[in-house]
């Protein structure tokens, strides 16, 4: 329980440290230090304190050390490095969570109350919209699930359950919603337009990417990982490392099914790299987002046109288990939304 550490003053003398640490399931409960000029002393005062301390924890009060809400994310990040890659977003939202003002709460006394001022502050204070904000109660909530399964610290996880449904109730944490941007004919040829005169003196070509993301409804991320070595001709299919899925967030390896005007895309690149589109995707997608601005168009992400490639194919007449084939969703239930996204393609009966 205890332990004496000897280290050299300045002076050239010897001081021993005698330390005092108390655990619960794995968890520091009490901690405790003094120092002496001699270690007899540390010896006899090391000896005495763990006898009051042990008279302390069967009488039942001894004060158990505190434990903050920013240590169980510590511990929750170090539980996972090694095994679980995060994306950038989780880390960054982490991250922000162990500098904001609840890390520096006692986890044991967390209330329902705390966080719902966290939650509020996040709104009022950093404009932080009601899907962002849920971020923060899915993270938390999983650090404190961590914390009741290694360390029986109950407390935060009851907390956190208790906010979250009057936060849902009050609105100040939702859902993200479905976006069902389509893009407009006219958008698509003014896009297209743009990258055609652009691309002859810049790096990536925009031209080729846009009309290959309308065509496969890949990632951005993911056409910039599509080899050449993993692609058949023949058989209009390709593999994809890494693809998105609810919990796999490394070596989701998928093959996917590519029309014959995508595979004409592919052919005209140049092979100077082992990958067929060797670009970063943030490039790509800044580079989309430059041209939207540019052409005044309003309220579109690259990633739409995933949603859009996904509503052409079923308005070619493909049902929802060969779409899959090509958008790799693992749900065929969140297809469904993509069937008849423009009213005036629902046929007369």
């Amino acid at each position: 329980m205890g332990t004496i550490t000897a280290r050299k003053r300045a002076d050239g003398s010897t001081a021993y440290t005698a330390q005092i640490r108390l655990k619960d399931k794995n968890v520091i409960v009490h901690t405790e230090a003094q120092t002496f000029t001699r270690k007899a002393l540390a010896q006899a005062w090391l000896k005495r304190r763990e006898a009051q301390l042990q008279e302390a924890r069967a009488l039942g009060t001894l004060q158990a050390a505190k434990v903050t809400v920013g240590e169980l994310l510590d511990s929750y990040v170090a539980q996972a490095e090694g095994i679980t890659e995060w994306g950038r977003s989780k880390t960054a939202d982490i991250r922000r969570l162990r500098d904001a003002g609840i890390a520096q709460k006692d986890a044991r006394q967390l209330t329902a109350a705390d966080l719902i001022e966290h939650c509020k502050r996040r709104r009022l204070e950093d404009g932080a919209g009601p899907a962002t904000v849920l971020n923060d109660v899915v993270w938390l909530r999983q650090a404190f699930l961590s914390a009741a399964a290694a360390f029986k610290i109950d407390a935060p996880l009851a907390a956190v359950d208790a906010a979250k449904q009057e936060l849902l109730r009050t609105k100040v944490i939702a859902k993200p919603q479905q976006r069902s941007r389509r893009l407009g004919a006219d958008e698509e040829q003014r896009l297209a337009e743009h990258f055609s005169a652009r691309d002859g003196r810049a790096r990536i070509p925009m031209l080729d990417i846009f009309r290959f993301a309308l065509l496969t409804a890949r990632r951005q991320d993911e056409i910039c990982r599509i080899r050449w070595e993993d692609l058949d001709f023949e058989k209009g299919v390709g593999w994809v490392d890494d693809v998105k899925h609810p919990t796999l967030k490394k070596g989701n390896r998928r093959s996917f099914r590519i029309l014959k005007p995508a595979l004409e895309i592919i052919e005209r690149q140049p092979r100077t790299a082992p990958e067929v589109f060797p670009y970063n995707g943030k490039s790509i997608g800044a580079a989309f987002t430059r041209a939207c601005h540019l052409l005044e168009i309003q309220g579109l992400h690259f990633h739409d046109l995933r949603h859009e490639a996904t509503s052409r194919l079923f308005e070619k007449g493909y049902s929802i288990q060969e779409v899959a084939q090509f958008t790799l969703h693992e749900s065929w239930a969140t297809l469904k939304r993509y069937t008849h996204l423009r009213p005036e393609n629902v046929p007369e009966r």
